[in-house]
């Protein structure tokens, strides 16, 4: 969670205190928002807390996939394999597999 007393600084602030702002941010796990002029600009995050993001989408996009495929299953809008199979053999003019 963002704590605005803390977690939003001026890039003047963060140029001149940038060792003390890293510390925070591996200290805390939050990013700092960096404004310009009182405009929020940037958003700088530490590389763990930046990875555990980054892992916690990939897991988000997944879990979606599958309830989609699941969605498509259950309105059965699915093909059997043999059926898929076929077809991608004839676009693509690969030879029919023996059997």
């Amino acid at each position: 969670m963002l704590d605005i007393s803390k977690d939003i600084q001026s890039l003047s602030d963060f140029k001149r205190r940038t060792s003390e702002f890293l510390e925070q941010m591996r200290g805390s796990g939050h990013p700092l928002v960096l404004t310009v002029n009182g405009r929020a600009e940037l958003v700088v995050q530490d590389a763990a807390s930046y990875q555990r993001l980054l892992d916690r989408v990939d897991t988000a996009e997944a879990l979606e996939g599958i309830k989609r495929g699941r969605a498509d299953v259950e309105a059965g809008r699915v093909t059997p394999l043999r059926e898929f199979e076929r077809e991608f053999r004839k676009k693509r003019g690969l030879p029919s597999r023996p059997r």
